[in-house]
């Protein structure tokens, strides 16, 4: 491993923060704090350790809203933000044995202003079942698993 504060040049790798600058730093405060220390005749290295790190998961909690005899969960969703969507593909990924299933207010909504792709699709896409309105009878009379 190089000592620090050798300069080589020739051993800069990129750290995925951006391109660089045409002076081969990423910012003018980059290049002043460089040329500060080159006229005190201080030598160094620019971006040629990397350090590896975890990102901390966090613990979460899913609340279902229903919970049939059956063992169905059912999530009532007027609005079927982002944030919902993810959860619940997390969940299907963590959680393979829950049967979740959507009841929507409007199954034909899109995800988002504009989008192409409705609440019906996405559920469709994700294997999860849906209705619109109220739950279903065929799945109050579905056998449990």
């Amino acid at each position: 491993m190089p000592q620090p504060w050798t300069s080589k040049r020739s051993q800069r790798q990129s750290s995925g923060k951006g391109p660089k600058l045409e002076n081969g730093y990423r910012s003018g405060l980059e290049k002043r704090m460089a040329d500060d220390l080159k006229s005190r005749g201080v030598t160094f290295e620019y971006e040629t350790l990397k350090v590896s790190y975890e990102v901390p998961s966090r613990q979460a909690k899913y609340t279902p809203d229903f919970i049939l005899p059956n063992g169905i969960i059912i999530e009532g969703k007027g609005l079927f933000a982002t944030e919902d969507r993810q959860k619940h593909l997390l969940v299907k990924a963590q959680h393979p044995e829950l049967d979740i299933r959507f009841v929507f207010s409007r199954s034909t909504s899109p995800l988002y202003k504009g989008s192409p792709t409705t609440y019906a699709a996405w559920c469709t896409k994700q294997g999860f079942q849906f209705a619109d309105k109220l739950i279903p009878s065929a799945w109050l009379l579905e056998p449990p698993k």
